[in-house]
């Protein structure tokens, strides 16, 4: 062997015995580097690093990296052994989240809703004691619109509404778990009534007493589904608390026969007005109604609800029906009425299936007999019906489940 070939080979081996080194002393496999002290001298360094590590433990809901996190509740980031010092919060695009840092500095977390189906970042740092800096970051994305349902509810939070309101919910997705959905809706009132829910189909859920509410109780709505499965793969985001009042107790009692309504409160005739009802041909559901829209003026066309020409057209179609409230979804209102003669008020039936009352044009005038009736009546009064001739309404036909008995109701049930 030349000197040139066994310089090169030495090299070689060198090199070699380097990377084999290089490889043990990274991997830890060995118990003495080629010095003799790698235990020691690993662990000195360990404990060095300890001594400059903070003791600061932040933590991040939900974990880095889910996906159909809550709106409600997620971007909490919390401290153990430390304190906050910078939290922020971010939407993948880079708008900001609003948040809040506790008192004790050891907690913050959003202080508006997050919007579903976003991907959000949240970079922290907190202190330890000894001023020793920690971080953390995390990322997580909220449940789509796809994978979430909601429940749209009635009446407004702190509304006053008539003794025959019920709490009505209408889901934008079919519900199958309808006990675990169900179980997080609660409805209480302050008279202390049993408040029992009734199902009628798969997206609304409707709760009242079995009678009607006590008048001046207060009503309270609370909706704790977030993170509840409602259908195989869908979830719930609703996390709130509503609440409503009831007004005195007003029901007013139409006679087909008599043409008569009687407007009660607490059992006393308060005032006699003179009505309209559905003609012989289009009767009026008879049964109990309740108030679910009112309208100082409003348009109907008979087109809408089917009644119509040979054309094709509406058989009417006005455009500034005055003082209309709503009682069935399918179209019966009772409302004032200026086109009719004043002598049919009282007297004959004429309508389409709604309740007129006399009234003027332009609704302007507040000593008619409709002028008084809308300004006396709240959403949720009942309107009672008899004598038409018709069928009982149905009960999901509006807000009039109270034409189903307190048996029937509480058969509707998921609990």
């Amino acid at each position: 062997m030349t000197d040139g070939k066994r310089r090169k080979g030495l090299v070689a081996a060198s090199a070699l015995l380097g990377g084999v080194l290089m490889l043990s002393a990274c991997s830890g496999g060995d118990k003495a580097s080629a010095h003799g002290n790698g235990e020691s001298s690993q662990a000195q360094a360990d404990a060095a690093a300890a001594k400059k590590s903070s003791e600061a433990q932040i933590a991040v809901t939900p974990k880095d990296g889910s996906n159909n996190a809550s709106i409600n509740n997620s971007g909490t980031v919390t401290v153990g052994k430390g304190t906050l010092t910078t939290v922020t919060m971010t939407t993948e695009d880079g708008k900001s989240v609003a948040g809040q840092l506790s008192a004790d500095k050891t907690s913050w977390k959003p202080t508006v809703q997050l919007e579903r189906s976003t991907t959000y970042k949240i970079a922290a740092e907190a202190k330890d004691s000894q001023g020793r800096i920690a971080h953390e970051n995390a990322s997580f994305t909220t449940v789509s619109p796809t994978n979430s349902f909601i429940g749209t509810f009635t009446p407004d939070n702190g509304s006053t509404v008539g003794v025959g309101m019920p709490v009505s919910i209408n889901f934008d997705k079919a519900i199958t778990n309808k006990a675990a959905v169900q179980k997080g809706i609660t409805v209480t009132s302050s008279s202390g009534q049993e408040v029992a829910c009734h199902w009628f189909n798969a997206n609304r859920m409707d709760c009242r007493p079995q009678d009607y509410w006590k008048e001046g109780s207060t009503v309270t709505l609370k909706l704790a589904l977030d993170g509840v499965q409602g259908a195989n793969g869908v979830y719930g985001v609703q996390q709130k608390t509503v609440t409503f009042h009831i007004g005195r107790n007003q029901v007013s009692y139409v006679d087909a026969q008599t043409h008569q309504m009687k407007v009660t409160q607490d059992g006393k005739v308060v005032k006699t007005i003179p009505i309209s009802a559905g003609s012989p041909e289009h009767t009026t559901y008879e049964g109990q109604m309740v108030i679910s829209e009112k309208f100082k003026q409003t348009r109907m066309n008979g087109a809408t609800v089917g009644f119509t020409d040979d054309d094709g057209k509406g058989e009417y179609d006005i455009k500034d029906v005055p003082h209309a409230m709503r009682l069935t979804t399918s179209g019966t209102f009772i409302h004032g009425n200026y086109w009719g003669a004043p002598s049919v008020f009282g007297s004959v039936n004429t309508s389409h299936g709604c309740v007129g009352l006399r009234d003027v044009k332009g609704a302007g005038d507040a000593s008619t007999p409709a002028a008084w009736f809308y300004n006396h009546s709240l959403i949720g009064d009942v309107v009672v019906i008899q004598h038409t001739g018709d069928k009982t309404v149905s009960p999901d036909n509006g807000l009039n489940g109270w034409n189903m008995d307190w048996a029937q109701w509480k058969a509707g049930s998921a609990v």
